[in-house]
């Protein structure tokens, strides 16, 4: 799949040509989803919010967004509605019972869940019957950049679809990427953390085999991170206390990305393997190792915790 261009978040001399103050619904307040709608609301966007946690709510009011008291009630007159939410049976519910139909025509649609790439395909096909525009449009970077507004978006969708997308998704992140057509977004966000989960899993066993044979984990992290063991589990987000640069592993594996989380997407890439009939052995053996992990408590940890594993 061909990936194409890449919307870097502009300098701050053309922040002029950015469109301000769009009319921007935003359902779904969680961790991920509430540091989002607070930099559209931060850099002058009109926020409408909805959640179903009322404490979520109370946390968008107090960024500056409008609070709703249902999805349908924020979608009224909007020039957009972005969507961050747990799953493909929700993302579909909300969009054909509350946006679609709802929400004006011209409304570029843009959802950020991760989930599915059949159901997102399914909406994304459910909008255009209708005549909206739609994109899916996961995330990597995870809670701090979600707050930050530094996320990576992945975005599947026409190229007007993108296009339309692209200015409200800027505003929340540092690179935004038309991986193709609908559910490409999806399919590029299972494979990368799929990637992650095993490079993670391979740099635990590296760094405590390390430590089992007598090396300094200090000293293995600047050989192999300065050589062919170089990786972003590595050298961004140690998972051994004390060594390298901070991560979540300095602050006893909290936030970050949960491992449940991480889970979650091993599992869409396991189905999506099956039913593309492509070989994981690796991507099996992770979700494995994950779902024990999980299994065993360790849900809410960081999804680099799986070091613990290794006595």
């Amino acid at each position: 799949m061909a990936i194409g261009r890449v919307a870097e978040r502009p300098p701050l001399q053309h922040k002029q040509v950015r469109r301000e103050n769009m009319k921007i619904a935003f359902i779904g307040l969680g961790n991920m989803g509430g540091g989002m709608a607070a930099n559209l609301a931060k850099v002058g966007h009109d926020v409408r919010a909805f959640d179903l946690s009322d404490d979520a709510l109370g946390k968008a009011k107090s960024a500056g967004c409008q609070t709703f008291g249902s999805a349908r009630e924020a979608a009224e007159g909007v020039e957009a509605v972005v969507s961050m939410l747990p799953n493909g049976a929700i993302v579909r519910d909300v969009y054909e019972s509350d946006i679609i139909g709802q929400a004006p025509q011209e409304a570029i649609l843009i959802d950020c869940s991760t989930i599915d790439v059949a159901t997102a395909k399914a909406v994304s096909e459910k909008a255009a019957e209708q005549g909206y525009a739609m994109v899916d449009a996961p995330v990597s970077g995870g809670i701090a950049a979600a707050e930050g507004g530094t996320l990576t978006f992945m975005v599947g969708g026409t190229e007007k679809a993108f296009n339309d997308a692209e200015p409200v998704l800027r505003d929340m992140g540092k690179a935004v990427i038309h991986a193709g057509d609908a559910g490409a977004g999806q399919t590029a966000k299972i494979c990368n953390n799929m990637l992650l989960a095993i490079s993670m899993i391979g740099t635990a066993e590296a760094m405590k085999m390390a430590e089992k044979l007598g090396l300094d984990p200090q000293k293995f992290y600047e050989i192999s991170s300065q050589s062919s063991g170089y990786c972003w589990s590595l050298n961004d987000y140690t998972p051994m206390p004390g060594v390298g640069k901070e991560s979540p592993a300095d602050r006893d594996y909290q936030g970050g990305f949960a491992t449940a989380l991480m889970l979650k997407d091993l599992r869409l890439a396991m189905a999506a393997a099956e039913e593309a009939d492509a070989a994981t052995p690796l991507g099996a053996r992770a979700a494995s190792l994950y779902e024990d992990f999980n299994g065993a408590g360790n849900g809410g940890l960081d999804f680099s915790a799986i070091i613990k594993t290794y006595r």
